[in-house]
C-alpha cells in the first residue's frame, strides 16, 4: 500500500453517507456521533425543505454566487435572497448541533458538499438551462465552490479543534455528465458530454484547494452506476464512496488499481431504506468476494474498506437509520476481525 493509504480513521471503520431522516438537527447529530466512534459526520436533513437539500446547502456555501428556488429547481441569482439565507441558517444550526455532541472529540470527522459537476448539472442559469451547458459558468462555479469550501472547512476545524476533517464531494450526476446523459430544460435533448480531461482537472483542482496545507482526506461519493474509479484516482481523491450493489466485473481492473494506489473504498453495502438487515458478516460477504477476485491481500482489506449504507438515509425511518449505522459498525468490525 502507498503512504496515502494510511487513513485518519483506522482499520475496520464505518460511516454514513450524509442525509438522515427527520428535521431535528440535535437528534441527528446525537444519533450519528453516538453510533460512529471512528468516522462520524455532519448530517443533512433534507426533510426540512429547500435549503436543507444537498444542492441548496452547497449553494449556500458558494462565494459571490447566489441561488434561489424556482419550480424547476435551484437557479443562480444576482444577490442573496431568502433561500440562500435559509440554507446558511440551517447549515449553521447543523454545525451548532455537531459541535455540541463532539466536545473533546479527536479523530476523523466527515462533512459533505456537492461536487462541481453535479452542482453544474443541477444549478440553472438565468435562462433556465443548467450551468453544465456553459463552460465558463462551470469554471466560475468550481472556483466559487473552492472558496466556499475553504471557509466551511475552516469553520468546522474551529468548532471541533481535535478533528481531522474529511471532505466528501457528492457527485451522483458525474457518470451522466461524462456520458452526455444530463437532460436540458426541455427534456428533449441532453447536454454534450464533458471531456474527461476537463472533468478530471476540475476535480483535481478542487481536491487540492480543499486540502490546502493540511492535506486532509477528500472522498468522492456517487451512488449512480458507472462510477469512474480510474478518473477519480487520477484526480487525487483519498477515497471513493459508492453503492456496492451497482458494481460490475467490468470495473474490476479500475478498482484493483485504485486500491493498490492507496485509494480507500467506501462500500455501500447496507440498504438505505427500511427493510430486514442480514447478519453483519453477510453484509460484507460481497466485499470479501471482490477482494479474492481481484487477488488483493487480505491483510489490507480492513484498512482499504470503510463500510457505509448504500446511499443517504433520508428516506428511512429514524429507527431504521439508527439500526443501519449500528449495522455498518458491526459489519466493518467483522472485516477487521476476520479479513480472510
Amino acid at each position: 500500500m502507498s503512504e496515502k493509504s494510511t487513513s485518519s480513521w483506522g482499520a475496520g471503520a464505518a460511516t454514513g453517507v450524509g442525509s438522515m431522516p427527520g428535521t431535528d438537527a440535535r437528534e441527528a447529530a446525537k444519533t450519528v456521533t453516538g453510533s460512529l466512534e471512528a468516522l462520524p459526520y455532519l448530517p443533512e436533513l433534507p426533510a426540512r425543505g429547500p435549503g436543507a437539500d444537498m444542492i441548496g446547502r452547497t449553494a449556500g456555501m458558494l462565494v459571490e454566487v447566489f441561488a434561489h428556488v424556482e419550480p424547476s429547481g435551484w437557479r443562480i441569482s444576482d444577490r442573496p435572497g431568502r433561500d440562500t439565507k435559509r440554507a446558511r441558517s440551517w447549515l449553521g444550526e447543523d454545525l451548532d448541533a455537531l459541535e455540541e455532541f463532539t466536545q473533546g472529540y479527536e479523530g476523523a470527522l466527515k462533512v459533505s458538499a456537492v461536487g462541481p459537476w453535479t452542482l453544474a448539472a443541477a444549478l440553472e442559469l438565468r435562462g433556465g438551462e443548467a450551468a453544465l451547458g456553459d463552460a465558463g459558468a462551470c469554471r466560475d462555479l468550481a472556483a466559487s465552490l473552492a472558496e466556499g469550501l475553504r471557509a466551511h472547512l475552516a469553520d468546522v476545524r474551529r468548532r471541533v479543534p481535535g478533528a481531522r476533517v474529511v471532505l466528501q464531494l457528492d457527485e451522483p450526476s458525474l457518470p451522466a455528465v461524462l456520458r452526455g446523459q444530463v437532460r436540458t430544460a426541455s427534456g428533449y435533448r441532453t447536454y454534450r458530454a464533458v471531456d474527461r480531461a476537463v472533468v478530471e482537472g476540475a476535480l483535481r483542482d478542487l481536491v487540492t484547494a480543499a486540502r490546502g496545507a493540511t492535506d486532509e482526506p477528500v472522498v468522492v461519493h456517487s451512488c449512480a452506476p458507472g462510477v469512474p474509479f480510474a478518473l477519480l484516482r487520477r484526480a487525487g481523491v483519498t477515497g471513493v464512496s459508492f453503492d456496492f450493489s451497482l458494481l460490475t466485473e467490468r470495473e474490476d481492473d479500475a478498482i484493483g488499481e485504485a486500491v493498490e494506489a492507496g485509494t480507500t473504498l467506501f462500500t455501500g453495502v447496507v440498504p438505505g431504506t427500511d427493510g430486514p438487515l442480514s447478519d453483519p458478516a453477510g453484509s460484507v460477504m460481497g466485499v470479501r468476494t471482490l477482494w479474492r477476485r481481484l487477488g488483493l491481500s487480505p491483510g489490507i482489506l480492513a484498512e482499504s474498506v470503510v463500510v457505509t449504507p448504500s446511499c443517504g438515509l433520508a428516506g428511512a425511518s429514524p429507527a431504521y437509520a439508527r439500526a443501519a449505522l449500528a449495522h455498518c459498525v458491526r459489519a466493518a468490525k467483522s472485516l477487521a476481525d476476520n479479513p480472510e
